[in-house]
């Protein structure tokens, strides 16, 4: 039988706890194969004493909104993900978001009801933020993009009424995220979650007052320009996530990922900034309790 340290399946060993806690953004604590209250006690022995768990549609969401109800160390989001709209007006995946599987065409109406419910979900004083909402322009053809950004719109909508942060998921749609995002005028606070553009785009997102999330991915060797967008990323405006259980952090990429890994991607970070772990550390956890106002 292979040794947990040889088993690609099995969860990397837990890191040397930080020496200042922090939070983890984003993460997924209803895919991850631990109790919740396994993986918030794991996360707090190596000093992430907080963390922010997402929804992508209407079943997670309200998920989300029980667990951090229940939990002191838990905030939710609450949110139809990008890929999400185009299933539930087409019956469509629109790109590889696949927590429920196909589904039957349920059209406009369909998308309106489960808006509806998300923003029951977005009063809830334990709902910290909108999210993740945004575009995803994998495998989506043209009929998901015009779902996807309906839906984008309406989550943006939602979370300045309510007064909540908007988490941004953003793959291969930079030029047309930020486009909504000014057309619609952007909430008081807002986070692109799993920050996936360059430096050049990092500059546009400090200007506009945008927070930066980075993930696991952020040590991977083909990342230089993830690398290149955190050095000129305002430190104010750094967040860290795990997005688990995807983008382990090398060196166990591949392998589960838990919200006890955040050191890992930490350290990393804190090389690329040229820092002291401590002051990255610092930073961080001030600046998700800003972004996600707790």
């Amino acid at each position: 039988m292979p040794s947990q340290a040889s088993d690609k399946n099995a969860p990397p060993p837990l890191p040397e706890p930080l020496g200042v806690p922090v939070a983890d953004s984003h993460t997924h604590l209803d895919m991850q194969s631990s109790t919740v209250e396994e993986g918030l006690a794991k996360a707090a022995a190596v000093g992430v004493t907080t963390v922010v768990q997402v929804g992508c549609d209407v079943r997670s969401s309200q998920w989300a909104a029980e667990t951090a109800a229940a939990h002191e160390a838990v905030h939710a989001t609450v949110a139809l993900h990008p890929n999400e709209a185009p299933r539930i007006v087409h019956g469509d995946p629109g790109g590889d978001w696949s927590r429920q599987g196909a589904r039957e065409p349920g059209g406009d109406a369909a998308l309106e009801t489960a808006l509806a419910e998300i923003d029951r979900l977005a009063a809830l004083p334990h709902v910290k933020g909108i999210g993740e909402t945004g575009l995803d322009y994998f495998r989506t053809g043209p009929e998901g993009k015009a779902a996807q950004e309906r839906s984008f719109r309406a989550h943006i909508e939602i979370a300045k009424r309510h007064g909540k942060t908007l988490v941004i998921h953003d793959r291969d749609a930079h030029a047309d995220v930020l486009r909504i995002l000014k057309e619609e005028g952007a909430p008081e606070r807002t986070v692109f979650h799993c920050y996936s553009g360059d430096a050049a785009m990092a500059e546009v997102c400090a200007r506009a007052g945008y927070f930066m999330s980075f993930a696991g991915n952020v040590t991977f060797k083909n990342a230089q320009p993830l690398r290149d967008a955190l050095a000129v990323a305002p430190l104010d405006l750094v967040l860290v996530e795990t997005d688990a259980p995807f983008l382990t952090p090398a060196p166990y990429r591949g392998r589960p990922n838990a919200p006890y890994l955040v050191p890992v991607t930490v350290r990393a970070m804190a090389a690329v900034r040229g820092v002291e772990e401590d002051v990255l550390a610092a930073a961080l956890a001030e600046n998700t309790a800003r972004a996600f106002n707790y």
